[in-house]
């Protein structure tokens, strides 16, 4: 497959204008992003790509800002189609302001058609058009100027082909009756896909080796610091990373001695922040009692272990049948949370939408089986 297209860069208000009134017009529009994020928290936009058809304009967001009209073709107007989006989106919110919708994640796409989940987009073009990408320009500094010919060609390629893409996937996502199940995960991603910062500390493995009152510390180091490091515009690990901060949760430190002798906690760590980790620590140790979380189930155990698998073996099956990857149904984070409230006797996480229609019965018998047995 071969395709016609010319460039069109645009740094000016006048240019933006110029692009919104054809873009507009579309029904579908292509888009992807490059951009900069070695050493801050939040990417640095440097490039904006958008195709309708047989022009690809290349946006230059250190040079113009998104105009209203921009704004709106962003977030509202025709189908946006992005390739593993959740980037880009965190790009074009910094760069217009806006939540991109509708949006249409071909990756995803993808994965409901029985690809890879994680089908990354020059293999995706070589399997459905029939072309080698080049990929020598995959590092670039996007940010110089002006940039190489490569480069440009590069940009341009990584939107040409998504209409092309996304024309045989809906067609054949209609003829398996998916199509409601694309829209509902794009529909998410569109309403937010970072998630409740106060929320990181669940994502760590180890959380059930920590009692009550040291996870309400973990929780409160990672708030913070989640706070902190969007003030600051500085990565994660920058500031401190995940085992210091579980690791001063684990121990409760008193003082700034036992805070620096902490594996991992540095000097330079005790002296800019000693006084802060130290006062969320005693808060955590202040909390009131019933304001803290029950001892969390062990996953190791016996009990625990049986109901993960068969919730995965429902998963499996289903996978199957339907000639789909496990992952596009359920993830090890959920099918544990699911786990943790049964063996709690709380309400079940279970999931809604269509994964919820495919697996939430099953799920339920499995797990009243693995209660009588």
């Amino acid at each position: 497959m071969s395709v016609d297209y010319s460039l069109c860069w645009v740094d000016t208000p006048e240019g933006l204008q110029a692009a919104y009134e054809v873009l507009a017009e579309a029904d579908v529009v292509a888009l992807d992003t490059e951009f900069f994020r070695e050493t801050t928290f939040f990417p640095v936009p440097a490039l904006i790509q958008l195709t309708a058809g047989e022009t690809v304009y290349l946006i230059d967001p250190q040079a113009v800002a998104a105009s209203e009209t921009f704004q709106r073709l962003l977030g509202g107007g025709p189908l946006k189609l992005i390739h593993a989006c959740g980037e880009d989106l965190d790009v074009l919110a910094l760069w217009a302001g806006v939540t991109v919708a509708p949006l249409v994640d071909t990756q995803i796409a993808e994965s409901f058609l029985g690809s890879d989940p994680a089908i990354g987009y020059r293999r995706l073009v070589a399997r459905r058009c029939d072309v080698d990408l080049p990929k020598e320009e995959t590092r670039s500094n996007w940010l110089e100027r002006p940039l190489t010919p490569a480069q440009l060609e590069y940009a341009a390629l990584d939107v040409v082909f998504l209409p092309a893409i996304w024309e045989g996937q809906s067609r054949e996502l209609v003829e398996l009756g998916r199509a409601e199940w694309l829209e509902e995960e794009c529909a998410a991603l569109s309403r937010g896909h970072e998630g409740n910062a106060d929320q990181w500390y669940t994502r760590h493995r180890q959380l059930w080796r920590l009692k009550p009152r040291q996870i309400e510390a973990y929780r409160e180091l990672t708030a913070w610091r989640e706070v902190e490091i969007r003030r600051r515009d500085v990565p994660r690990g920058w500031l401190v990373k995940d085992a210091v901060l579980f690791a001063v949760a684990e121990a409760m430190p008193q003082n700034r001695y036992e805070l620096a002798a902490i594996e991992g906690v540095t000097p330079s760590l005790v002296k800019r922040e000693g006084d802060t980790l130290l006062a969320l620590v005693k808060a955590a140790q202040h909390q009131d009692e019933s304001a803290l979380c029950e001892p969390l189930p062990v996953p190791t155990s016996p009990p625990f272990k049986r109901r993960v698998k068969a919730l995965k073996q429902v998963v499996q099956a289903h996978a199957e049948a339907l000639g789909v990857a496990p992952e596009r149904l359920a993830n090890r984070a959920e099918m544990e949370a699911i786990v943790t409230a049964h063996l709690k006797r709380a309400t079940l996480p279970l999931p809604t939408g269509w994964r919820g229609r495919v697996l939430a019965a099953d799920w339920e018998r499995a797990l009243a089986e693995q209660e009588a047995a």
